[in-house]
């Protein structure tokens, strides 16, 4: 049976990458924290890394793992560094030495967000925040020291977690009124359809850089509306720009305004597998929501 290693096996990806394969492979789950069942791993170790791999012997190893605290990421780049640069450098240069398919996951942050079409893989990353910054760098390492990868560029992420849908739809329980961004575009895309890519590209030797979100697109505030709609929640959303929501809630990073990624590799190695329209993936996740 194929061996499969999920590192930040307990995020919201890793969760449902585990759920898109179910038995069909054996999970070498790893996790910075201690679980039970799952190995305790600091990928930005490279020893450990070295050590988890020649004792578990994945075929192929999942990235999930990183500082996504955009935030948090500018008041502690060092940290993000090391999470998001050196973690998959360190993943990247044992997947080599042991022949092991490598499959990281990367951003939309890689790009200043100043884009008048939707951004291809082809596209000059140039991030303009100290998240973007570690993500490509991480990119990059990844393309210097590994043989038989995939980067999957993905945005607006959501899935069995913390996420925006969650947080807006808790907001709604105790609020009338919810300011969200209008002025920021993209896809939100579920961890649904991101496994299921995933596991696509996982099967073939189509190596490479590839954008990985639903297709279509929206605003946050449009977003927001449109699932509460579904939820049939009243609650009003007011529609602001980035720079009357920063006075409300400042913020350290910088948001690319634009976000629309095309998955235009994805589109040239196949026609058998696509992604599906960010509705239609928004309506499997409320109806399948699990319960608080």
């Amino acid at each position: 049976m194929k061996k499969i290693l999920v590192t930040g096996c307990n995020g919201q990806l890793g969760r449902a990458i585990q759920n898109e394969y179910g038995n069909e492979v054996e999970f070498i789950k790893t996790d910075m924290l201690d679980m039970e069942g799952v190995i305790k791993l600091d990928i930005s170790d490279l020893d450990a890394v070295r050590k988890t791999c020649e004792e578990t012997k994945p075929d192929v190893i999942i990235n999930c793992a990183a500082f996504t605290n955009v935030d948090g990421c500018e008041e502690k780049e060092d940290v993000a560094y090391q999470a998001n640069a050196i973690g998959p450098k360190n993943l990247a240069i044992v997947s080599k030495e042991r022949g092991i398919k490598l499959i990281h996951i990367s951003t939309d942050y890689v790009f200043p967000g100043d884009g008048t079409r939707p951004y291809v893989e082809t596209d000059e990353p140039a991030p303009v925040s100290a998240y973007g910054r570690t993500k490509l760098a991480g990119e990059n390492f990844v393309k210097e020291n590994a043989d038989k990868y995939f980067i999957l560029r993905t945005a607006w992420l959501y899935g069995d977690g913390k996420n925006f849908v969650k947080t807006m739809l808790g907001a709604a329980k105790t609020h009338d009124e919810v300011s969200v961004v209008c002025d920021q575009v993209g896809t939100p895309t579920s961890a649904v359809e991101l496994s299921k890519m995933i596991h696509f590209l996982e099967g073939t030797d189509h190596f490479g850089v590839y954008h990985a979100t639903c297709e279509g697109d929206t605003n946050w505030a449009e977003f927001t509306e449109t699932f509460y709609k579904k939820c049939d929640i009243k609650t009003k959303v007011n529609h602001v720009t980035s720079e009357e929501y920063a006075k409300i809630n400042p913020a350290a990073a910088n948001r690319p305004k634009y976000s629309i990624l095309e998955n235009a590799h994805l589109k040239e190695v196949t026609s058998d597998f696509s992604m599906a329209n960010w509705e239609d993936a928004l309506d499997y996740y409320l109806a399948n929501m699990p319960a608080e």
